[in-house]
């Protein structure tokens, strides 16, 4: 996948202006907030349980070497085999000559963000490999030839209108009209391909060290297909997948759900262990874990490890605003939202993604929803002194905080601007609304900027004590 940080503001824009992306963000956002909201609502002891889950990742998180190799070994106690990839260029590497050792000439996935981080699809096509997706909003966004633009909910960004043109475009006849229709579409294109699938590639929600057992969760039951009816059956999982046991599992698995979809629990939870046995009925010859790194071990000593607590449940962007007015594609990488605010920095480059999270606006409603308590605008802000430090921020900018300060620090200077400021924006905006001003096109060409009262703050608190 292309890294394309560097373009978020002409994104951004973009997203701002553009109908159908809107009606399909604003659409999404109410079906995600108000059914988590539900969800939650019927789990009283919710609180507890994300009280219970963070301190559980911190504990996992601070032995992770061990229940690494406790899981490697109990993989290959079961017929499996483990492969560890420091970056992702070895995890390509890896991948592909599996799939090379296999003949394969089909390979299908079930949806994985970290085989989007590693850029595994663009690897298998140009290795010559026909790659289907099949997660439904995975299999619309590569028909579409564009990247996911959510973890969990791909194609967020169409209308029902564009996925009815696009399967009419690929698939032959006219338009379908409803979305039962589009899906049974899908799926009668997808069954075809999972019969001749060489290799099924999944992702991992959880890895059991106790077990050797890769978990996944979906809707659809693509991922059972996917790695039950390939020969070859490849996971590829972050290291910070691993817990211990299967009730962690189970501890994670009940925030999971109801915080990316306001589910009790995804239609379809998966567990798989090794390769087929004698007297299974079906099942993959060969299975594979390919545990990636990239990155991660670096985080674990330093103030980024409770990042590396995510359960990739995508609450954080569902609930952002910033996200939630200009999608997932603005961005221009894997991890969209606050998470990538975070992530995306440190996978690419402090500089490289500079914008993110100076995007942000610290609003705290993605560390609220997080059900694993990721203090997110706590690490957006340690990102941002980061980027200081490191001499980042834009000459223009250093420049305005300089003069800011210089003004702060003088509390009479401040308040008689502030006074003059406050009156000269009420003049601009008598209806409370200012449409157009000088200097800050970019905000209102696409919102309205709130028009102050007249008076400052501190003007109508004391007057508010005067009235008492």
């Amino acid at each position: 996948m292309q890294i394309r940080t560097r373009e978020f503001v002409p994104r951004a824009t973009f997203a701002l202006h553009d109908p159908n992306l809107q009606r399909a963000l604003a659409k999404a956002a109410d079906g995600f907030i108000g059914k988590r909201a539900k969800a939650i609502a019927e789990v009283p002891e919710f609180e507890a349980l994300r009280e219970a889950a963070s301190a559980r990742k911190d504990e996992i998180l601070s032995e992770l070497d061990l229940w690494l190799e406790r899981f490697e070994a109990r993989v290959r106690a079961v017929g499996g085999q483990v492969h560890w990839a420091r970056d992702a260029e070895e995890a390509r590497a890896i991948v592909l000559a599996l799939c090379r050792r296999a003949g394969a000439k089909t390979v299908a996935k079930g949806k994985s963000m970290v085989s989007e981080e590693i850029g595994l699809n663009e690897a298998l096509a140009a290795d010559g490999l026909e790659v289907i997706e099949t997660d439904l909003g995975e299999y619309i966004v590569q028909l579409a030839k564009e990247p996911p633009s959510h973890i969990i909910a791909p194609a967020v960004h169409k209308t029902k209108e564009q996925v009815a043109e696009l399967f009419a475009e690929h698939h032959g006849g006219p338009p379908k009209t409803t979305v039962p229709e589009l899906v049974t579409e899908a799926r009668l294109q997808l069954r075809r391909k999972f019969f001749r699938t060489d290799v099924g590639i999944t992702g991992a929600n959880f890895l059991i060290a106790e077990t050797g057992a890769s978990v996944i969760v979906t809707n659809e039951g693509n991922g059972d297909l996917t790695q039950s009816l390939a020969r070859v059956h490849i996971v590829t999982a972050g290291i910070e997948k691993v817990v211990p046991t299967l009730e962690d599992a189970t501890l994670f698995l009940r925030l999971l759900a109801r915080s990316a979809t306001g589910q009790d629990s995804e239609t379809y939870t998966t567990y798989s262990m090794g390769p087929r046995r004698a007297d299974d009925p079906d099942g993959a010859q060969e299975y594979h874990v390919v545990l990636v790194d990239n990155g991660r071990s670096r985080m674990l000593g330093g103030p980024w490890r409770p990042m590396l607590r995510c359960i990739r449940c995508g609450a954080c962007m569902n609930h952002c605003p910033v996200y939630g007015a200009i999608g997932g594609h603005a961005y221009g990488w894997v991890y969209p939202g606050p998470m990538g605010s975070v992530l995306t920095p440190l996978f690419v480059g402090l500089d490289t993604a500079y914008d993110l999270p100076n995007a942000c606006t610290l609003n705290g409603r993605c560390g609220e929803v997080c059900p694993v308590k990721i203090p997110l605008p706590e690490l957006i802000r340690e990102v941002r002194h980061a980027q200081q430090r490191d001499g980042l921020h834009p000459p223009a900018e250093q420049r305005v905080k300089a003069l800011w300060r210089r003004v702060a620090e003088r509390p009479a200077l401040y308040h008689g601007l502030e006074r003059l400021a406050v009156r000269l924006l009420a003049t601009l905006g008598p209806k409370g609304r200012i449409r157009r001003l000088a200097g800050l096109h970019a905000w209102t060409d696409a919102r309205d900027l709130p028009a102050p009262a007249g008076r400052t703050f501190l003007e109508l608190w004391h007057a508010k004590g005067r009235d008492e």
